[in-house]
């Protein structure tokens, strides 16, 4: 029998997302899910020099809504999303970098209002790509939790 030698991660971890001015977001490890999403309440898309771009705000934390991360950044593609209920919605896509504990990765993520949901990001199965084991009854086993601080930029 051949060992798994991945690092394991629980069902849900406290990711990074440092291109996009995010130091900490609370993820829910979801191997269901082809893509991963991230939160947003409010996007709209533009046109810069012929390429779509996508103009979009955040509050990462779901206990801080004082807390907001305002973006603009290229679509790298559209695609029909279905979520748990089956319902499909045309989401914009953008490639950003990922940190979880030690491990950083650039993924593709897919922006949607998740404000009644528990999580504002979802990492999919996409995402992780044989990266980690996931132990379905553990919890941030690469992350301890953060402070909910995003620094100014003034």
């Amino acid at each position: 029998m051949k060992l798994d030698h991945r690092p394991h991660i629980g069902w849900r971890e406290w990711l990074s997302l440092p291109d996009l001015g995010v130091p900490a977001i609370k993820a829910k490890i979801d191997t269901g899910a082809r893509s991963s999403a991230l939160h947003t309440h409010d996007y709209q898309i533009v046109e810069r020099d012929g390429l779509p771009f996508v103009i979009f705000r955040l509050h990462p934390f779901t206990d801080a809504p004082s807390i907001e991360v305002i973006r603009e950044e290229p679509v790298t593609e559209f695609r029909v999303v279905k979520d748990s209920g089956g319902h499909a919605e045309r989401r914009p896509f953008i490639r950003t970098r990922v940190l979880l504990g030690d491990h950083q990765w650039t993924i593709d993520l897919n922006l949607t209002n998740r404000e009644r949901m528990t999580f504002r990001m979802l990492l999919g199965r996409e995402a992780m790509n044989r990266r980690f084991r996931v132990v379905p009854e553990a919890s941030y086993l690469l992350s301890p939790q953060p402070v909910p601080t995003i620094a100014s930029e003034e």
